[in-house]
């Protein structure tokens, strides 16, 4: 008598927990996935010169470089920068201002690494204008920042950076750009290196790479 029961009552909640199934599923968000390109007149990097107190501010160029080349006295200190649009205002694809970052990741092409066998970097979350960076934004405080090292043999290869946390952050400020300032650990003296900027090569641009959820 009592399996009789239950199986009426499983033949009855039939319907319903199909009609639940099926609600489900379809309200289920969607993962996608945008390439962007960095906005090559945009990017630049800046050089500090220690004996006259100077800035020298590149926009544009063809290769970024940041760190210090220690191979003469009092040497400048670079700083890189790299623009994404996430609006599509560049013809790149476009990472929705409401979207749920999955995962970001930054790949670059180096030209060089050079004067130390280790390069520690800061990789910065910063704002700064799209008409180019400016002699302010070589040292303003950053959003967010994270750590990667680049090494010698990373020269002439592609290097991949998990970038999410600074997607995540760009996301939470509801910034138009993923802005980045590639800069030396200030624990270290020495250590420099190149990225490859040209701006009619698209295979070796910097390219972003968001998965989301919208």
């Amino acid at each position: 008598m009592k399996k009789l029961f239950f199986f009426v009552l499983l033949i009855n909640l039939l319907p319903a927990l199909g009609g639940c199934g099926g609600g489900s599923d379809a309200a289920q968000p969607v993962t996608r996935v945008a390439s962007i390109l960095s906005d090559q007149p945009t990017d630049g990097d800046i050089a500090f010169d220690p004996v006259n107190n100077s800035f020298t501010v590149t926009r544009g160029p063809s290769a970024l470089f940041f760190g210090i080349d220690d191979s003469a006295p009092n040497s400048p200190e670079y700083r890189a920068f790299l623009d994404f649009p996430l609006d599509g205002s560049t013809g790149e694809e476009v990472v929705p201002a409401s979207a749920f970052i999955v995962s970001a990741s930054l790949e670059v092409f180096v030209n060089e690494v050079n004067f130390a066998v280790t390069v520690p970097t800061l990789v910065d979350l910063v704002t700064y204008p799209l008409s180019g960076i400016e002699v302010a934004d070589y040292d303003s405080p950053p959003l967010l920042t994270q750590s990667v090292e680049f090494f010698p043999s990373d020269q002439g290869a592609y290097v991949s950076i998990d970038v999410t946390s600074l997607m995540r952050e760009a996301q939470r400020h509801a910034l138009s750009d993923l802005q980045l300032r590639f800069i030396l650990d200030l624990a270290v003296s020495n250590g420099f290196v190149s990225i490859d900027d040209s701006p009619t090569v698209t295979l070796t641009a910097p390219q972003l790479t968001v998965a989301y959820r919208y």
